[in-house]
């Protein structure tokens, strides 16, 4: 069985009474489309913005690391979904007259390769800043100095790997296969991934609560904790969807659960100015301004006194 389309095929033509075919468009369907669309447009210049500012203008630390990649897994996934919204919005208006349908079912296992990229990275940025807390009293030197970059790398191999995969056993036709195949990626993402990224942002937050660290990065947990929350509200619901899917339940349009998602990976960017423009009174500043609080907060906290680390805390561009 193949991966199911992000969205159902439009109806096709009504003859009438006349024997005219009329076109029969799905209002509330294209009108979903239509605010995904512009949601996916808006949160491709703020990732690009993202890209941009933690690229060139931030000095570089572990988390950034980690929070480059999401926002380029957050930015393909956009990318997707606003060409798939466009393909199926031109599809329905033109009453299948072009074979978009065909290429719009090309889209889901990329779209499944950043959304399982996305909760990857976030439980590792939890579990990262959990145990730097946990172990705050471990010398600063004991951390390897690329560990973030090797586990994305190992993160991004462990996803296409996944997906390779289910896409091998999918478009084999291999139905019985291809099932188990799916139901194995959820199941993993369901026991392992979330899981652990519940906990350890659980954790996170009782430590810094009641710890008596007098240094933390404040608004960086403020900002794991919303992108978690964020992520479990709109996000999980399309694992849930797919996975509910491969048991042969039917749990509703597929639009409204990639809408939510697409909201979850336009909304980090929002986060992270957000809080990084409160302090004791919430003012707007400079984009840039506002993620230097937030991101060079850590690197403040957690540069070693010698100068061995400054080529990893410096910009790249």
């Amino acid at each position: 069985m193949e991966p199911n389309h992000t969205a159902p095929s439009p109806p096709p033509p009504t003859p009438t009474a006349e024997g005219e075919d009329v076109c029969e468009i799905d209002i509330p369907d294209v009108a979903v489309d239509g605010a995904t669309l512009l949601i996916c447009l808006c949160g491709l210049l703020s990732n690009g913005a993202v890209l941009w500012l933690l690229g060139c203008r931030i000095r570089r630390n572990p988390i950034t690391v980690y929070v480059l990649n999401l926002a380029v897994a957050d930015f393909t996934f956009l990318l997707l979904m606003l060409t798939s919204a466009l393909l199926y919005i031109l599809e329905s208006l033109s009453c299948n007259i072009f074979p978009f349908f065909v290429y719009l079912k090309s889209f889901l296992l990329p779209l499944l390769l950043t959304h399982n990229m996305g909760m990857y990275l976030l439980t590792a940025i939890s579990i990262e800043r959990c145990v730097s807390v946990v172990c705050s009293s471990s010398p600063c030197g004991h951390r390897p100095q690329h560990l973030s970059a090797v586990v994305c790398a190992l993160l991004w191999a462990l996803s296409i790997a996944v997906i390779a995969v289910v896409a091998v056993l999918c478009l084999s036709h291999q139905q019985d296969q291809c099932r188990l195949a799916l139901i194995s990626m959820y199941a993993l993402n369901f026991t392992v991934f979330a899981p652990s990224m519940v906990f350890s942002s659980i954790l996170l937050f009782i430590k810094v609560q009641c710890g008596s660290q007098q240094h933390q990065p404040r608004r960086l947990y403020i900002v794991i904790f919303l992108t978690v929350l964020f992520f479990l509200l709109f996000t999980l619901p399309l694992s849930i969807w797919n996975f509910l899917q491969q048991l042969s339940y039917s749990p509703g349009h597929s639009q409204v659960v990639f809408l939510l998602a697409c909201i979850n990976s336009s909304i980090n960017p929002f986060i992270y100015f957000l809080v990084g423009s409160c302090r004791r009174r919430c003012s707007l500043v400079s984009l840039q301004v506002a993620f230097r609080r937030v991101f060079e907060e850590l690197a403040d906290d957690t540069m070693c006194s010698d100068n061995n680390t400054m080529d990893t805390l410096s910009p790249v561009c």
